[in-house]
């Protein structure tokens, strides 16, 4: 099978590609705002009524006319949060006491604050230092959205601020899609699965299985389902049993197997079931001989060399096996394919942009993704790259809290330098 390399970023716009091909996930239920958080949203949030419903007050102060306010002012009554003024219409030289969240009184059409007044008897008059205009502290009826509009639309995932926008709509329950089932395969013969219950000691040339776990991890915090199926030895029976589970989910993630080895046996096996490549590798650090590409979805009932195929197809990422590897590669490609396959709309890796807190030697050829820590405050976000081992120092990778992205260029990046920074 020929390679196919890619750039990083063209790599990546394969991907989103592919994603923005996906038809809107078929299966939806309907769920409560207590087990909403994390899943997408199926329909709109729609706006029952106007928001808000009333003219409402922004502040603790006292509803006046804005025309009056050089004037002493006479306190008529007070209003609460969640009551109407039940008296004649705010007249001039009046004013009615209100707490924020109160709807304003007829005739009213401002709010002074508490803290700007003066209070003598049962009058105010504004501090000589404060101004007071038409509107001030006020939120007119409708301004936040009109009865019938959609506050927020399908396709949206559901965190807390769209489970308060839904509760403020009065919604029990929300319309969302079933979250995209994954079957994330290991492969290799090094691994051993941790175990609750006693069992001999690891030889010197076994690890434990660490990737299925992280993709598994990954994979629910970016809204899939995942499956964790048993580890694929390094031959050609297991993986080809493995793919024939896989193929039936909604998207096959697979780590391990995919560099050039005499046993790397996954694009091989790949191949013979059928797949169709998009790209063989990508220039990146760590992560370069990512795969991806889709099989039948047919599991094992499919001919190796049956052709042409046309479809239904199960998506599947051979990511490496390295660890660091796999999940940096996962934050890159699967979870923007993913969030796809979820039906949300906005899917894109999440970049903000940082200061070097340091120089750092340049690679003429690989854009690079490295462990890092982030750390700013209110003036400046400076990055520091975490000293570690190469791909395989989960240690060092679990001590960042971000990867640092250094392009493909000769000159050395400097300290104080702006770069990229890939969240996670």
């Amino acid at each position: 099978m020929a390679e196919h390399f890619l750039s990083f970023e063209q790599a990546l716009a394969e991907v989103l590609h592919h994603a923005h091909t996906l038809p809107s996930p078929a299966a939806q239920e309907r769920v409560s705002l207590a087990n909403a958080a994390g899943l997408v949203l199926a329909a709109p949030i729609t706006a029952p009524r106007d928001h808000p419903p009333f003219n409402r007050s922004t502040r603790d102060g006292y509803a006046v006319r804005a025309e009056d306010i050089n004037q002493p002012l006479r306190v008529i009554g007070s209003i609460r949060a969640g009551e109407s003024w039940s008296g004649p219409p705010l007249a001039a030289g009046q004013a009615i006491e209100i707490m924020t969240g109160a709807r304003l009184p007829a005739g009213a059409n401002s709010v002074v604050m508490l803290e700007h007044v003066i209070v003598e008897n049962e009058t105010i008059r504004l501090s000589e230092d404060r101004t007071l205009r038409a509107g001030d502290h006020i939120v007119t009826r409708g301004s936040e959205a009109h009865s019938g509009d959609a506050i927020l639309p399908a396709g949206r995932r559901v965190c807390a601020a769209e489970i308060a926008v839904a509760a403020s709509c009065g919604a029990a329950q929300l319309a969302v899609y079933e979250q995209p089932k994954v079957a994330i395969v290991p492969t290799g013969d090094e691994l051993v699965e941790p175990s609750l219950t006693p069992q001999a000691p690891l030889t010197d040339a076994q690890i434990y299985n660490s990737n299925s776990h992280a993709i598994a991890a990954l994979s629910r915090n970016e809204g899939g389902l995942p499956f964790r199926l048993h580890i694929a030895r390094d031959n050609r029976e297991d993986l080809w049993e493995r793919l024939a589970q896989g193929s039936m989910f909604d998207l096959l993630v697979l780590s391990g197997g995919v560099s050039k080895g005499k046993h790397d046996l996954v694009e091989e096996m790949l191949t013979h079931f059928g797949a169709e490549f998009f790209f063989t590798g990508a220039k990146i650090q760590p992560g370069k001989p990512i795969v991806f590409g889709r099989v039948p979805k047919r599991g094992g009932d499919l001919l190796p060399n049956e052709r042409p195929w046309q479809g239904p197809w199960t998506y599947f990422f051979g990511l490496p096996g390295n660890p660091i590897s796999t999940q940096v590669c996962f934050h890159l490609f699967v979870a923007p394919f993913l969030h796809a396959l979820a039906g949300e709309t906005e899917i894109t890796p999440r970049f903000v942009e940082a200061h070097l807190a340091e120089p750092v030697r340049a690679n003429p050829d690989l854009t690079r993704f490295l462990p890092a820590e982030l750390s700013s405050d209110i003036a400046a976000a400076t990055i520091r790259l975490i000293g570690w081992q190469g791909s395989g120092d989960l240690a060092a990778n679990a001590r960042a809290n971000c990867y640092c992205v250094l392009p493909p260029r000769a000159e050395d990046f400097t300290a104080q330098e702006t770069v990229r920074v890939l969240l996670r």
